[in-house]
């Protein structure tokens, strides 16, 4: 029953489409349209966090692959075929410059890393207008897939629960890594202005 209401709703959105929407959902769900926003995030953070860049981009880069590589292992597990390569639904997609990519969808590896990049983002710069911006760009990407014919909705919602879950994560490792960077820095700092109770306080030799 459930599959069913995703495939009726998949065929409602994905019926609503022009030549000029078209051409803009393409682009917007092509991954290197996505490089300026993601160098963009990384300035601003390496800005915020100068002295914990390394950090912050081991954590990208962590975040990035976790969120595409869990969600093809989903795709490869459960093996539910695209809507364009659905037999019951054959000659009802609409698809764009004939592109249909590999034949599971579940779940969406775009939904999942664009959600991944907005929590994560959303968590560390706590700041209301980017946090509509980036969730609403998140929001966009996921809906350019079932406009492309790509994917079911519920691949889409169920990616961007992953991306979120996995934004999560990198953020509680970036506090856990940051907390324990800090605490060793007071240590050392402690340490080196606390005198040495051990060592001789005499002035000299008489």
């Amino acid at each position: 029953m459930l599959e069913g209401l995703d495939k009726q709703l998949f065929l409602f959105l994905n019926s609503l489409h022009s030549p000029f929407f078209d051409k803009v959902m393409w682009i917007i769900s092509y991954p290197p349209t996505w490089i300026p926003l993601y160098l963009a995030i990384i300035v601003l953070l390496i800005l915020k966090y100068r002295r914990k860049m390394i950090m912050i981009v081991i954590v990208i880069a962590l975040l990035i692959t976790a969120s595409d590589q869990v969600s093809v292992a989903i795709k490869n597990t459960v093996k539910r075929p695209r809507p364009c390569w659905e037999k019951s639904i054959e000659g009802k997609v609409h698809t764009v410059n004939g592109q249909c990519g590999g034949k599971y969808g579940f779940v969406s590896s775009h939904a999942s890393n664009s959600f991944a990049v907005a929590l994560l983002s959303l968590c560390l710069f706590r700041k209301r207008w980017l946090s509509i911006s980036i969730v609403a760009w998140a929001l966009v990407v996921g809906y350019s897939r079932i406009y492309l014919g790509v994917h079911y909705p519920a691949d889409v919602l169920f990616g961007s629960i992953l991306g979120a879950l996995t934004g999560w994560c990198a953020y509680l490792l970036f506090d856990l890594i940051d907390s324990k960077f800090m605490e060793k820095s007071l240590f050392f700092n402690r340490l080196l202005k606390e005198p040495d109770k051990n060592a001789d306080i005499s002035t000299g030799i008489k």
